[in-house]
């Protein structure tokens, strides 16, 4: 990270906002990025409830460059951005803002990352059905994504939360030709969605550090074949990607989504290209202690 005593006026500032944001690996893998490439910029991690008087702080500071956006403001930061892109305006979510001559421009990287942590593990989604556990800001990006860029049989998606679930649900059925379904999150909904389901997909926090304990999917819910990633990226290996791989599944660990869509964002930040593998150092780094 470069020496605090070096911070100047002309430093361009980055953060991650979210609440909470304590457990959050960004500020540690962007600030080693600057490092390598010895860029004049610094990233913080802020734990913010007022979006609003946040995004409006970031356009009044001269050097306030970018944000990341984490849980649980993925949805309501849309609502006070200048510019959403285009290709995020539909998703309803965005996890990234830059500053771009003084204006707010929002944008998604948690679609494309989760995607190419698919494809980097080999996974063929042509064909399949795939389970999306929860319907957050994450979760709608990753399920716009799959539904645009594969050729899925089927999404499934199970949430708690019906009001969250039947606007996902619309959305993606008037924007997209996927096959599209969705209960409500219960026992009887789970198991009969991951009695069909080829790969799944947790977008829920539950297993996060420190209730690493936890899991949503009990253990006897698998079956051979399936294919689970989990964005949740710490601890490495969550409850429910321990239970599946003890199952012999494929497992993926959210840590490569996660660094997937950091890659995406330094680059969106900075306007150059990412030193990938001092980023994915630091993270395993962190992650192992």
């Amino acid at each position: 990270m470069k020496d605090r005593l070096s911070l100047n006026f002309k430093t361009r500032l980055c953060a991650v906002i979210g609440n909470p944001v304590s457990h959050s690996m960004s500020p540690a893998i962007h600030n080693a990025g600057y490092a390598a490439l010895d860029l004049d910029f610094a990233y913080l991690p802020c734990q913010v409830e007022d979006v609003k008087g946040m995004l409006d702080g970031m356009r009044a500071m001269h050097n306030f460059r970018g944000l990341s956006v984490t849980i649980p403001h993925k949805v309501t930061a849309m609502k006070y951005v200048d510019e959403v892109v285009a290709a995020d305006r539909i998703i309803g979510s965005i996890n990234t803002i830059v500053k771009e001559d003084g204006k707010l421009i929002g944008m998604g990287t948690d679609g494309p990352g989760a995607l190419k942590a698919l494809n980097d593990a080999g996974v063929k989604l042509d064909g399949k059905i795939v389970l999306l556990l929860g319907c957050g800001g994450a979760a709608r990006a990753i399920a716009f994504t799959l539904a645009q860029q594969t050729a899925l049989a089927e999404l499934c998606m199970l949430d708690i939360n019906g009001e969250m679930l039947r606007g996902l649900t619309a959305d993606l059925q008037a924007n997209t030709g996927a096959q599209i379904s969705s209960e409500l999150l219960d026992d009887a909904s789970l198991a009969r969605a991951m009695g069909r389901a080829d790969v799944v997909i947790h977008c829920t926090p539950i297993g996060m550090h420190p209730k690493e304990d936890a899991s949503l999917v009990p253990a006897e819910l698998f079956r051979p074949g399936q294919v689970v990633l989990d964005i949740v990226y710490n601890p490495l290996q969550t409850k429910l990607l321990a239970d599946a791989e003890a199952r012999g599944l494929q497992t993926i660990s959210g840590v490569e989504m996660f660094i997937n869509q950091a890659v995406l964002q330094f680059e969106i930040f900075t306007g150059g290209p990412a030193p990938e593998e001092v980023m994915r150092r630091v993270v395993m780094e962190n992650l192992s202690k």
